[in-house]
């Protein structure tokens, strides 16, 4: 098919990408601990592991899970902890045992928790100790056989460790009681690991690597099987775009969204280890003081975020007086980054924020080319192998600049969804995933992302996009964010309500953003309620979660 975005493509991006260059993610991960061994891979509360001691930890790791328990290669292992050191040593370490990843999300309720562990079939969870109670709840209903506990310190250095874990425990009472009689220590499993050898698995890029489950506004969230090839492509179509902004084993990159989300796990973790890069793990991006106490020793080279935390950085004073000369690369991925936050971004630190789209199905489809200077307000160009076209509901090519979903191809598309033949038959249709989403392409082959199918809103038999207000609401002064849903009506079916929260200090009039709005919306577009509030509910990746807006 025709690609008409190559043309804009910077110099030097090729057009392809050999998917099969790596036979599997462990092989890039040996490539990088033999390359980097004294660089350090990760960072977290100012304690550093090096790849070289990556590259033992997650070995021990990795023999404890394959000796200790017997698990077989193919088995799923759930790995329920925030962004520290633990991750990427459970992470390598049972890929390198050749399992399979079952990423689950820290702040998940007992219900989602049991729906993710019964559908995945893990027998094997490594769960921070903040989090246990959760999973003592329903953990008898579930396949899990072992637990594995750790707290937050347990790699930093030993004094670190102790002072960190007992405030944690006995200070902030972090630590809600919890009883899980089949459970072991991380550093348990590290000690007795370190005495054992571990057997070489043979992975090959068709295994999978992750389940990784998607957020669902509706129903039980599905888990998309991606396997090593997925990954592997995605990382090489990654470094064939970005590359030439980066440079090997000098790279540090901060890490505030979570590795358990598809994008920082693929752009992040998996990307910057390729470049033998260091990675700056934020584990409360939402303590704004802290994240840049913990950024301020480091003069980082890239950072991705989410609108709403490139907004509460730009309004920190201490953030504004950071030192910004080594910045060369800002993304920004999960939802859309305002144009007034991308502005004051650049102006602050020199940099313009990349904005890309991907998906739990797909990791990364669409990155802003690295040469743009300026606010683009889209989600940029399909990465190297891929195709991407717009259809109607009749599955037909819309013309450029019309609105249809997002469909793609590439070799970074999932194989389907763990165990439901049904939903994967409807979302893969001829090698294209539909992947639910609105957009629109200009003639240069550059995407918008207009809405998801599903948060569409229908008022008099009009079909309004909710971020199509939004954009509006934020554009009056003294808005610092704002959402939109859809609301019984009997007249239109469906009306408009807006949620509303002001800026600190500010206090907003109803009328006056309705007559804001009125100079740029069609009138089925207005909304009929505004409705302020102190904060909006939030993913935890801080995207707004409309569906819990009643």
């Amino acid at each position: 098919m025709e690609r008409p975005w190559l043309k804009r493509y910077p110099p030097k991006v090729p057009a392809d990408i050999n998917p099969d260059e790596y036979r599997s993610l462990v092989e890039i991960f040996d490539r990088s601990c033999c390359q980097f061994g004294r660089r350090n891979a990760f960072v977290n509360m100012g304690h550093g592991i090096t790849y070289a001691e990556l590259e033992q930890t997650s070995r021990a790791f990795a023999a404890w899970l394959q000796q200790d328990l017997g698990l077989e290669k193919g088995e799923r292992v759930a790995i329920m902890l925030p962004n520290l050191l633990q991750y990427p040593v459970a992470l390598f370490g049972a890929l390198r045992a050749g399992l399979v990843v079952v990423n689950v999300n820290p702040l998940h309720t007992p219900r989602a928790l049991e729906h993710q562990l019964k559908d995945s079939g893990a027998k094997t969870i490594l769960i921070l100790a903040n989090f246990a109670h959760v999973l003592a709840e329903i953990v008898e209903r579930t396949e899990i056989r072992m637990a594995i506990v750790t707290e937050i310190g347990d790699l930093l250095s030993f004094w670190k460790a102790k002072v960190v874990n007992l405030v944690a425990r006995h200070i902030k009472k972090k630590v809600p009681h919890y009883v899980l009689p089949n459970a072991v220590g991380f550093k348990e499993t590290l000690a007795n690991g370190a005495r054992l050898v571990l057997r070489p698995v043979a992975v090959t890029g068709e295994d999978l690597a992750f389940l990784q489950y998607t957020d669902s506004a509706t129903g039980l969230a599905k888990g998309a099987m991606l396997t090593h090839r997925n990954l592997l492509a995605n990382v090489r179509q990654i470094v064939a775009w970005v590359g030439s902004a980066l440079r090997e084993g000098e790279e540090i990159v901060v890490t505030a969204l979570p590795l358990h989300h598809p994008f920082c796990l693929t752009a992040n973790c998996l990307c910057f280890l390729h470049f033998g890069g260091l990675s700056v793990l934020i584990a409360n991006p939402h303590d704004i003081p802290l994240f840049v106490r913990e950024i301020r020793p480091w003069k980082f080279t890239a950072i991705s975020g989410l609108n709403t935390l490139f907004g509460a950085l730009i309004h920190n004073d201490k953030f504004k007086g950071l030192d910004f000369s080594s910045l060369r690369l800002a993304v920004g991925g999960g939802a859309a980054v305002r144009r007034v936050v991308a502005e004051r971004w650049r102006t602050l630190t020199g940099v313009p924020i990349l904005e890309g789209y991907g998906l739990s199905e797909a990791p990364v489809v669409c990155v802003d080319p690295v040469d743009i200077e300026d606010f683009t307000g889209g989600v940029g160009l399909p990465v190297p192998s891929t195709e991407v076209q717009l259809r109607d509901e009749d599955g037909r090519e819309v013309a450029p600049g019309e609105r249809g979903e997002l469909c793609v191809r590439g070799p970074q598309v999932m194989r389907g969804y763990w165990r439901r033949p049904e939903e994967t038959a409807r979302a893969l249709r001829d090698g294209w995933l539909l992947t639910g989403d609105i957009a629109t392409m200009d003639p240069r082959g550059c995407f918008r992302i207009v809405d998801r199918k599903r948060d569409l809103i229908l008022v008099s038999g009009f079909n309004v996009c909710p971020s199509e207000i939004e954009q509006v609401l934020v554009g009056y002064p003294g808005v610092l964010e704002a959402a939109c849903i859809g609301v019984p009506d009997e007249q239109s079916g469906e009306a408009l309500k807006a949620f509303v929260v002001p800026k600190p200090g500010m206090e907003l009039n109803a009328e006056a953003i309705l007559a804001h709005c009125r100079q740029y919306l069609p009138a089925y577009k207005l909304p009929r309620q505004v409705e302020f509030r102190a904060g909006l509910p939030k993913s935890s990746v801080g995207a707004i979660l409309r569906r819990e807006l009643i």
